[in-house]
């Protein structure tokens, strides 16, 4: 039982849960935000790398511990060692293993050490080499206040990294003409009733200067049910952050602005289901992604070419395309696992999900694993990428699934790449369009992709096709809200 499916069901109480997405879609560089030491970074990493290379990191546990000497603190607990190497260090910087120093500190329940990091703004949205966040890893070892402060740590961070982005944002939407996009999504399933259940969208996009208004009748949907409406996305480049994104429900005549933030006890919530729910990772693995030409023909092979809408397309397939998923639930006690296993059971033949019972339950922080026997120096000498486990026995399921994919790439296509992912930065908050601009982000056949498969979820696949394209000029009062529409903060609670 996914996190993905539990926050569906909860949703029918009007329960917010928005972290799957963000689960689902974590940053795998190491990238962070390092609010001390920047200046020291470059040359520190240079020489990290020259020890590496010059101790071949075989059991030279004195080398490793001068190379990292905030992991080594934070594995021995020694907060206030800790605070001092925070001035000068990098809090962000990976070991051997791929864990930051609050991958340890989760890990290990060292509290105050995680707190610390936190407090110093230590990069949450990061995965070890195993693809497991620090949230992640706090779901396994049970603590719901460091869940809770992991949790609201991730969202300030994804918050102020979208406001980094927003100027040259708009200088690249200030620069891109002014246009008439519109594209058809439709979903497939290898699971029959599944297949029969999925919605088909088709989205229209009006862009004028630095605003950007999205018509559509899917918002978003999950393996199990999907939301529809004819509903409006505004964005306004001129408005402050907080009055720049507004949602319109055209049948209801309401608009609701979207603030990206939660009360206290939308986060509690959201705990959790956390605590309650599977946790689960699935990364879209591309380094052995190859295109070749697709063929028609019999006798004669020749290369696939067609005309979608008004654009000619070279037709590709894709090969090596692979989802990785994995779930651990170490963290579930039995009556857990079995509720899960019963609702799916029941929605698999054809149950509703307003059927089933979900009174909202306070989880309580688990009793703490072991503890840790490990040495410093037995973690940071172990194989690279295969650290020895710390905290609670994993009990986690791991596939991979290959997709057979096409993409259509056309030379005729008036927009760029680039300037399509300027868009789709706009309205990524919706996770099938966030999928969407990873996809094109890759590296693709010349042209444009005027019609791509792209996987959604392990179980779904979206084709998308760019239908119609032009430079436009609209009236400004589709980039307004209507004089008759009213207000309605809780019309969309999971936005």
């Amino acid at each position: 039982m996914t996190g993905e499916k539990i926050r569906t069901m909860r949703k029918d109480h009007n329960k917010t849960n928005k972290n799957n997405e963000i689960m689902d879609n974590y940053d795998e560089t190491s990238n962070g935000t390092i609010p001390n030491g920047t200046s020291n970074l470059k040359s520190n990493k240079a020489f990290q790398k020259s020890q590496l290379n010059a101790n071949n990191i075989n059991g030279n546990s004195s080398s490793l511990g001068t190379i990292f000497p905030v992991h080594e603190c934070v594995f021995k607990g020694d907060v206030r060692r800790l605070s001092s190497l925070i001035r000068t260090h990098s809090i962000s910087q990976k070991d051997v293993h791929g864990n930051t120093p609050l991958h340890l500190a989760v890990m290990l329940g060292h509290k105050e050490c995680a707190l610390l990091l936190l407090a110093h703004n230590a990069p949450v949205k990061i995965k070890n080499a195993q693809g497991w966040s620090p949230l992640a890893e706090a779901i396994s070892y049970g603590d719901r206040q460091m869940i809770t402060a992991i949790l609201r740590k991730l969202k300030q961070q994804s918050r102020e990294s979208v406001e980094d982005k927003r100027p040259k944002l708009l200088k690249a939407l200030r620069e891109l003409g002014d246009f008439y996009l519109e594209l058809h999504w439709d979903f497939q399933s290898w699971v029959p009733l599944l297949s029969r259940m999925l919605p088909s969208d088709a989205c229209k996009i009006y862009k004028q200067g630095i605003n950007i208004r999205l018509d559509t009748t899917l918002i978003d949907f999950t393996d199990m049910k999907c939301q529809r409406g004819d509903l409006s996305f505004i964005f306004n480049g001129d408005a402050t952050p907080s009055q720049s994104f507004v949602v319109l429900d055209n049948e209801a005549k309401v608009y609701q602005r979207i603030h990206h933030e939660e009360s206290e006890m939308e986060t509690e919530e959201e705990v959790d289901i956390l605590m309650s729910s599977d946790v689960y990772s699935a990364t879209l693995s591309t380094k052995s992604i190859t295109f070749s030409r697709s063929q028609i023909g019999w006798l004669f092979r020749e290369d696939k070419t067609e005309r979608i809408g008004n654009f000619l397309a070279d037709f590709y397939a894709v090969n090596g395309l692979v989802l990785e998923s994995r779930k651990r639930r170490e963290h579930l006690s039995e009556e857990d696992i079995l509720r899960n296993k019963a609702i799916m059971e029941s929605l698999s033949k054809g149950g509703s999900i307003s059927e089933q019972n979900f009174e909202p339950v306070r989880r309580q922080s688990l009793t703490a694993p072991a503890p840790n026997t490990i040495s410093w120096e037995e973690y940071i000498t172990a194989e690279h990428g295969k650290p020895p486990h710390l905290g609670r026995e994993l009990v986690c399921k791991e596939s991979k699934k290959n997709f057979k994919a096409t993409v259509a790439m056309s030379q005729d296509f008036p927009l760029g790449i680039e300037s399509l992912l300027n868009v789709l930065e706009v309205i990524a908050p919706f996770k099938h369009f966030n999928k969407l601009r990873e996809f094109v982000q890759m590296k693709l056949p010349p042209g444009f992709p005027v019609k791509l498969d792209i996987p959604v979820f392990p179980t779904i696949t979206a084709t998308v096709t760019f239908q119609e394209f032009r430079y436009d000029d609209f009236e400004e009062s589709i980039f307004s809200i209507p004089a008759d529409y009213k207000e309605d903060p809780s019309r969309f609670p999971d936005l």
